[in-house]
């Protein structure tokens, strides 16, 4: 039995129906490439009909996006066996492309994108003849390029699912603060009308002027990870660095820690306020696992597109589950300590369309890194 295939079809489907998928504006993104991608294979090489299968992310399921040659008939069997997909198996290598079935009027290749057997993804080829070893190279390095296309994007999902549970930690953090922080307000207030002294009340008054401070910062806070609340602005981090080392003096001081950073300036296009919330996350971490009387160093390298800056302590390092935990909310080695400061930190950082990460230094202590983009103003466009 012979079964006709719609001519020149193409769209994300499965090849076995003709139910169209629905996209949010970044799945079109992924399905954009791939279409590219299948287009300009079926261009180069006598295909008959081509086929990527990848696993959408956001969807949790898998897509099919199918091209086929025009006017062009396949048995109705052959798309039984390879929807079955039994000819799926872990002896396929991947990104190199194999044989599935061949028959008098045509071959049917495959070239894995993943190693996942549980979700196989693959570029599968229906060609009349036999590929050149030539042609094998173009669609083993294309599939090594989709490969890290998909790689990219399922990235870009994972970064987008932290930064959606981080903004419910901030939030969750916010409506847990700001009635004690109310509460210690309004006795500092009273304590202010009825202390004897003036002594007494100028402390009183220094209470109540920190907790109106807290509430302000508690209230940016909350916004923090909404891009049109950015105040981007062009800002030297050694400036904004030496900022939160000066509210750190205190702590330095008593376990006799210096910091060193360089003297060359760095212009960053970020926001002033979260840029210090981040460099204060890092160097209070640094300092509570730093040895008495030892050394932070602030580093940063400036690169076409992006500044890297690297804040190293020699402490004892991170355990494997520290580098998998680190920055997962709630998770903190430090006694009393919440497991925020660091997840807020990497938010942040998302946020402004960088990136955040942890590592042991060979020579001990651990070092955190992150990039910011030299072009963030331009790409932003929003200043309250």
């Amino acid at each position: 039995m012979q079964v006709g295939i719609p001519e020149s079809t193409l769209g994300v489907h499965s090849p076995f129906s003709t139910h169209p998928t629905s996209y949010s504006p970044k799945s079109l993104n992924l399905q954009s490439i791939c279409q590219l991608q299948i287009e300009q294979l079926s261009a180069q090489l006598p295909i008959l009909a081509a086929w990527i299968v990848f696993y959408e992310p956001e969807q949790k399921k898998r897509q099919t996006l199918a091209h086929y040659a025009q006017a062009q008939y396949y048995p109705y069997s052959l798309f039984s066996y390879l929807q079955s997909e039994d000819w799926w198996g872990e002896s396929l290598p991947v990104w190199q492309l194999s044989i599935v079935t061949r028959e008098p009027d045509y071959q049917v290749y495959v070239c894995p994108l993943s190693q996942h057997t549980q979700t196989p993804e693959y570029l599968l080829l229906c060609s009349q003849r036999t590929f050149s070893v030539c042609e094998q190279q173009v669609i083993e390095q294309r599939t090594q390029l989709l490969s890290y296309y998909l790689g990219v994007y399922q990235d870009y999902c994972l970064q987008k699912t932290e930064v959606q549970l981080l903004e419910q930690v901030v939030q969750r953090a916010e409506h847990q603060l700001r009635n004690p922080l109310a509460l210690i307000s309004l006795y500092a207030e009273n304590l202010c009308l009825s202390l004897p002294t003036s002594s007494l009340q100028e402390q009183a008054m220094m209470i109540r002027e920190t907790v109106n401070q807290l509430s302000t910062n508690l209230t940016d806070l909350a916004a923090c990870g909404q891009q049109k609340k950015l105040r981007i602005e062009p800002y030297d981090l050694r400036l904004i660095l030496k900022e939160s080392i000066q509210g750190l003096q205190p702590w330095l001081k008593q376990k006799e820690i210096n910091i060193h950073f360089p003297a060359t300036p760095v212009i960053v296009a970020v926001d002033h306020w979260q840029m210090k919330q981040v460099f204060d996350n890092l160097l209070s971490n640094a300092i509570h696992f730093s040895p008495q009387s030892g050394l932070i160093s602030c580093h940063w390298q400036v690169f076409c597109d992006e500044v890297l800056i690297e804040v190293s302590d020699q402490g004892q390092g991170l355990s494997e589950e520290d580098l998998q935990q680190v920055f997962t909310p709630f998770y903190s080695r430090r006694l009393g300590g919440t497991g925020l400061g660091l997840a807020i930190a990497k938010k942040i950082i998302l946020d402004h369309q960088g990136s955040l990460w942890v590592q042991n230094l060979v020579k001990g202590g651990a070092q955190f890194s992150f990039t910011l983009p030299r072009n963030q103003a331009s790409r932003s466009g929003s200043k309250d």
